[in-house]
């Protein structure tokens, strides 16, 4: 049983698909390091094992940021241990009708971490000032708080430019609305341009009529004068 205590955090994996041999190996490697050191020899090391282990000290160290407000590169690992879960019986066919057992073993991993002191803190950093990573860390911490501003500001822009996206979208609805509304009395201006226009047509039959009478007049007239020419 782990005595917990304000400035302290933790995290905890469970049934991890990896043998609790393979993990004791690079728990070993990290023990009592500080997060920073003990971060750097995970990501260098060659063991499969190590990147199970690197993804729950990050995310200890994200519990001890979020949880309890604590830096992370004032944490060091106090405790870390590595219990053995159930085993998973399979197997596989062999020659001659054997049988070839394959156990798939499990681990339960977790990690402490804990705050250092504060005198112990004032002497790593002028350890480092004197070194020359003071000045490393510090650039580091400022780059790390520009990093996380700018993404509060990238994901207020994106907001605001939705809101405006969708007041566009509503105008633009509104706006075409009203030219639908005005071509109506436009579309009825055909049919009067039709009406006039077939109404020269429907005339022009009976001034023919009218005139063809006056052709067969003339005809007789000519028969006529024809005629008394004969008799003379």
């Amino acid at each position: 049983m782990v005595n917990m205590t304000t400035v302290d955090a933790r995290a905890t994996v469970r049934y991890l698909p990896v043998s609790p041999y393979k993990i004791r190996q690079v728990l070993d490697m990290v023990r009592s390091l500080p997060v920073d050191d003990a971060m750097r020899v995970l990501q260098l090391c060659e063991k499969d094992a190590a990147d199970n282990v690197l993804k729950l000290l990050d995310s200890a160290v994200a519990n001890a940021e979020h949880n309890r407000a604590i830096p992370g590169d004032e944490l060091y690992i106090s405790e870390v241990w590595c219990d053995e879960g159930p085993t998973r019986k399979s197997g596989q066919a062999r020659a001659r009708g054997r049988y070839f057992r394959v156990r798939k073993r499990t681990s339960h991993v977790t990690i402490v971490l804990t705050r250092y002191d504060a005198d112990e803190l004032a002497e790593r950093r002028r350890r480092e000032e004197s070194s020359g990573r003071g000045a490393a860390t510090a650039q580091r911490r400022r780059s790390e708080r520009v990093r996380r501003s700018r993404q509060r500001e990238a994901a207020a822009d994106h907001d605001h430019d939705h809101d405006h996206d969708h007041e566009h979208e509503h105008a633009e609805e509104a706006v075409d609305e009203t030219p639908v509304a005005a071509a109506e009395p436009e579309a009825a201006a055909p049919d009067e341009v039709a009406t006039d226009e077939v109404a020269p047509d429907e005339v022009a039959p009976d001034e023919v009529a009218t005139d063809e009478p006056t052709d067969d007049t003339t005809e007789a007239s000519a028969k006529t004068e024809g005629e008394e020419a004969g008799e003379e």
